[in-house]
């Protein structure tokens, strides 16, 4: 059933990466617990380029409900502060000296709901992107049956995509339920 021009790995690993996005979009979703991994959506912008916060600053999470960030430079202070504020994560630093205070505050039911939708609108992407391979994947699988593939491969191939393309956009709703469940409890 191995077709030479077909490679339905290659579609498999796209697929996956746009999930490992989705967990990592995720991660930065913040829940009422203070977490390192909140910030690694933060991008800075130092010295002409967009940078994650982590390669500007040390990153600690000394209590449940702060998130401390040692800018190493001091004279970019203000800059990651201000990259903090504008991330949309709803935190707002207490600068001390080239420490930032993060303090985590209690998710009220708006917020809840606002990093729900949030959440939705993640999945969203990483099913638009799914459909987006899965769209190449059956174009190359049309460019080869007028070429070199049978019908009946074309036929089994398209399903295998199809199957493929469930099973992710499963797995994403099933990420998309926890996390949106996650969110609405705490």
């Amino acid at each position: 059933m191995e077709s030479e021009d077909f490679d339905i790995e290659s579609l498999n690993k796209r697929m996956s990466g746009a999930l490992n996005s989705l967990k990592s979009d995720f991660h930065g979703l913040r829940t009422g617990r203070a977490s390192s991994a909140m910030l690694d959506s933060v991008l800075v912008e130092l010295y002409g380029n967009q940078i994650p916060i982590n390669q500007c600053a040390t990153i600690n999470v000394p209590e449940p409900r702060m998130v401390t960030v040692n800018v190493w430079d001091k004279g970019n202070v203000t800059i990651v502060e201000k990259a903090i504020i504008s991330s949309g994560l709803g935190i707002n630093p207490v600068s001390d000296g080239s420490i930032l205070r993060l303090p985590i505050p209690e998710l009220n039911e708006e917020r809840r709901k606002e990093l729900s939708k949030l959440a939705g609108t993640y999945a969203e992407q990483a099913r638009v992107a799914v459909r987006n391979v899965r769209r190449d994947g059956m174009d190359k699988i049309k460019k080869l049956k007028n070429d070199s593939m049978s019908e009946d491969d074309a036929k089994i191939w398209s399903d295998e995509i199809q199957e493929l393309t469930d099973s992710t956009i499963s797995m994403i709703d099933k990420f998309l339920n926890e996390k949106q469940s996650e969110i609405m409890q705490i």
